[in-house]
């Protein structure tokens, strides 16, 4: 099982930017799709961004297209969530997720099977 640790979250002003890191132990992730989720109070989990295994193509949900980028650096074992322009509805737990089998990259929690603890995000406005 591998272990993820996520960090780089806090507090920042709408229009603000954020960099989340999300870091891997025990294994390596290098043949694992890469997810980033976010959990606003009183909100289901929700899919933001995912990287798929060696082609690094990435994907997002409609409202972060253009403002986040989700990346990886297989050597450091880390996967990062560039957050730009940030918006008050942006506010949320932000989690990192593993995908233990498969290439292809879904948005549904059900399809991940290891998650970091989370990292809070505010945006005031």
């Amino acid at each position: 099982q591998v272990q993820l640790v996520e960090s780089g979250g806090g507090l920042v002003q709408a229009g603000g930017s954020l960099r989340l890191s999300c870091a891997a132990s025990g294994r390596t992730i290098s043949n694992n799709v890469m997810g980033w989720f976010r959990q606003a109070p009183g909100k289901e989990r929700e899919f933001v961004a995912g990287i798929s295994r060696s082609t690094g193509i990435t994907y997002y949900t409609g409202s972060v297209k253009g403002r986040f980028t989700i990346s990886r650096d297989n050597a450091k074992n880390t996967v990062y969530l560039q957050m730009n322009s940030l918006k008050a509805e942006d506010t949320a737990v932000y989690f990192c997720a593993a995908r233990g089998l498969g290439f292809t990259v879904p948005s549904t929690v059900a399809d991940y099977d290891s998650w970091g603890q989370g990292t809070q995000v505010t945006v005031s406005s």
